[in-house]
């Protein structure tokens, strides 16, 4: 499965989710950053699983440099139940997150950014324009090149400089985004899995 096109110079979809903690982080949180990284990844599928510590290790070194970088699982948790919001924070200690690791309930923000698998890449410069949408590298299970991480770092550079985008963006490739039948209510995926979260609380 490979990613689907977002306009280049899109701003950021609008979206509101919640955290590992139930705190609620929106996206107006991110603009004035040097540059924006969003990804979208999960816990169980084994492309996230393949670049996930050289993942961390990037928007690690990048962060230093005034970076915003967060994660979203949107996910069918009653299909993937690996992808609940609690799997979701073990995994965040497990391999040291330093970025919010938000959970998209009810799908719509998937839509609203046309994500169609998982990982997916997402550069965004600092008026939160959409400078990058692409793979990581051309890494994949299996097929023995390393993983470098080398077209993401190209566009966090590349935004980070004000340069212009890269004309040859190639997608993602993945697993796809495992849907829900249908759209039910957000809430009660949200309060089955995070207790007490308290929608007043926002980063």
């Amino acid at each position: 499965m490979t990613s689907k096109k977002l306009h280049q110079g899109s701003e950021i979809p609008d979206f509101w989710l919640p955290d590992i903690n139930g705190v609620i982080l929106p996206k107006d949180k991110l603009i004035g950053a040097s540059a924006i990284l969003i990804t979208f990844i999960c816990n169980h599928c084994n492309y996230v699983k393949h670049i996930r510590s050289k993942l961390v290790e990037i928007i690690k070194e990048y962060q230093q440099f005034g970076v915003a970088a967060i994660a979203i699982n949107s996910n069918d948790i009653e299909k993937v139940p690996d992808d609940s919001p609690d799997r979701m924070k073990q995994d965040a200690l497990k391999y040291g997150y330093t970025f919010p690791y938000l959970f998209d309930g009810t799908q719509e923000v998937a839509r609203l950014f046309k994500v169609s698998c998982t990982p997916d890449f997402f550069v965004f410069n600092k008026e939160g324009k959409l400078f990058y949408h692409g793979q990581m590298d051309n890494s994949r299970p299996g097929n023995d090149c390393p993983v470098t991480g080398k077209d993401l770092m190209f566009a966090l550079d590349g935004a980070l400089k004000n340069k212009p985008p890269a004309s040859n963006q190639k997608p993602s490739n993945g697993s796809s985004i495992v849907w829900r039948n249908t759209q039910t209510d957000y809430f009660i995926n949200i309060l089955a899995h995070i207790s007490q979260t308290d929608k007043s609380s926002v980063i």
